[in-house]
C-alpha cells in the first residue's frame, strides 16, 4: 500500500467516524460525546493535513438542504447547552466588539462538508480524488476555520474539566 493510498484511507476513516458520532449524538452523555470528539478532532486535523493534492480554482457548492442543516444545529445547540457558545479570544468585529462562536455551527458545518465526500465516495467508489479534492478545498475555504475553532473550545472545556475523557 503506498503511502498516498493510507492517507486517503486515514481521511476516509476519519471523515466516517465524525460522521458516525454526530449522528449518534443521542447514544451519549453530553460530556462523554465531548470527549469523544475532542479525541477525534485532532486526528481529523492531522489527515486532512497531510492529503497533498493539487487544489484548482473551482466553485465550491454543496446542495445541502438548509432545513436538515437548521435541525441537526438545533439538535446540537440543544444538547450541548451552556458549552455551546465561546468568545473567540482573538477575533473582533470592525467595530470592537469581541465576536462569539458555537460548537453546535462548527460541529454542523463541519459535517456536512465531509459527508458530501462520503456521498460522493459512496455513488463513486473510483471518486477518491474528487472526494479529496473536495475535502481540502472546503477545509481550506470554509471547515478549516470551524475545526480550529472547534478544537480551541474543547480544549478549554477540558482544562476546565467539563469533559469525560
Amino acid at each position: 500500500m503506498s503511502q498516498e493510498t493510507s492517507l486517503f484511507e486515514d481521511m476516509v476513516a476519519a471523515a466516517e467516524e465524525y460522521c458516525r458520532l454526530i449522528d449518534s449524538v443521542e447514544k451519549f452523555s453530553r460530556e462523554e460525546w465531548l470527549g469523544s470528539m475532542s479525541s477525534l478532532l485532532p486526528r481529523l486535523h492531522a489527515a486532512i493535513s497531510n492529503l497533498d493534492v493539487e487544489l484548482k480554482s473551482r466553485d465550491h457548492t454543496i446542495d445541502s438542504d438548509y432545513d436538515e442543516r437548521f435541525a441537526l444545529f438545533s439538535h446540537l445547540y440543544m444538547m450541548l447547552g451552556e458549552r455551546d457558545g465561546y468568545w473567540m479570544e482573538f477575533d473582533t468585529a470592525n467595530d470592537g466588539q469581541r465576536l462569539s462562536g458555537s460548537l453546535a455551527d462548527d460541529f454542523t458545518d463541519i459535517y456536512f462538508d465531509l459527508k458530501h465526500g462520503l456521498e460522493l465516495l459512496q455513488e463513486q467508489p473510483n471518486a477518491g480524488e474528487v472526494a479529496v479534492s473536495d475535502w481540502r478545498y472546503s477545509f481550506d475555504k470554509h471547515w478549516g476555520q470551524h475545526l480550529v475553532d472547534a478544537e480551541r473550545q474543547l480544549y478549554h472545556l477540558s482544562a476546565q474539566q467539563q469533559l469525560d475523557h
